[in-house]
């Protein structure tokens, strides 16, 4: 099978549970995600949305797997550029494990298209939302958002 995938590791000063509460909570999310929030009701099966800080769905899916606080599945379509878009359901795994006094994060993000142009854009994305939720949870301060070229 031919597909295409990106992966983030980083260690945050952490519980478990905070992470999960970073992923998962909306209040939480605007703080490191740039003013974008995620609506669900976490549970599998449940429709999912992230939703730009205008009311756009930027991706929108389905909770496929949930088992807080060590791991979230994710349907995910982009929904507003027409070349994401039209790449289909890609899948996002979120893996939190407790390693000596701190979290491991892992996120897969991988679609069944190859050189898609999706794990382009998330292999961009990804490392500022989750270095945003790693100086958030360690510092109580939100990370601003970088100028990009």
């Amino acid at each position: 099978m031919n597909h295409d995938r990106f992966v983030y590791v980083t260690y945050i000063r952490a519980t478990a549970e905070a992470v999960w509460t970073a992923l998962t909570d909306p209040d939480f999310t605007r703080r490191y995600w740039f003013g974008s929030w995620q609506d669900c009701a976490w549970t599998a099966g449940s429709s999912w949305k992230l939703i730009l800080p205008d009311g756009r769905v930027a991706d929108a899916g389905e909770v496929l797997e949930v088992d807080p606080p060590r791991r979230l599945v994710l349907k995910w379509r982009h929904e507003y550029k027409p070349e994401l878009h039209a790449e289909g359901f890609s899948r996002a795994t979120f893996e939190i494990e407790p390693a000596d006094g701190v979290v491991k994060l892992t996120v897969l993000h991988e679609i069944d298209v190859p050189d898609s142009k999706l794990i382009v854009a998330v292999s961009n994305g990804w490392p500022v939302v989750l270095s945003g939720l790693k100086t958030l949870l360690e510092t109580g301060e939100a990370l601003q958002r970088p100028a990009t070229s």
